[in-house]
């Protein structure tokens, strides 16, 4: 059984961090997956934030570039998205998704490509 946990969403002033975390549990070979976050805003679509594919080669969306940073502990199976500098537009439930093909071509930010999903964890700035 598969199973994606985010955690450390929380409420922020504009300006402050968060980092959230992924622990991926009941994955064989997890390391072999392309990892990604992903953000949905009430009333938007999810869109994607970062992904790390397997080999390494990391990705952001334009609008966190330069504020985001996405890593991995292949040990602890543990993906992180260090926010920083956020602002009241990163408002959102923010959700880690892992897929061993998703990541493949320029379509990491389809949605509908990526196999397993977290629960979402919420993250607020104001």
């Amino acid at each position: 059984h598969v199973q994606l946990v985010e955690s450390g969403g929380d409420s922020v002033q504009a300006g402050g961090s968060l980092r959230l975390s992924c622990q991926v549990l009941g994955l064989f070979g997890s390391n072999s997956y392309c990892m990604a976050w992903f953000r949905q805003a009430p009333g938007k679509e999810r869109e994607g934030v970062s992904v790390v594919h397997s080999g390494g080669t990391i990705e952001y969306a334009d609008s966190v570039k330069g504020r985001f940073a996405i890593s991995q502990d292949n040990a602890k199976n543990t993906v992180y998205l260090e926010m920083n500098s956020l602002i009241p537009e990163d408002t959102g439930m923010y959700y880690c998704a892992a897929d061993v093909t998703a990541c493949r071509g320029d379509l990491w930010w389809a949605v509908g490509r990526w196999k397993y999903w977290g629960q979402g964890t919420q993250v607020t700035v104001s």
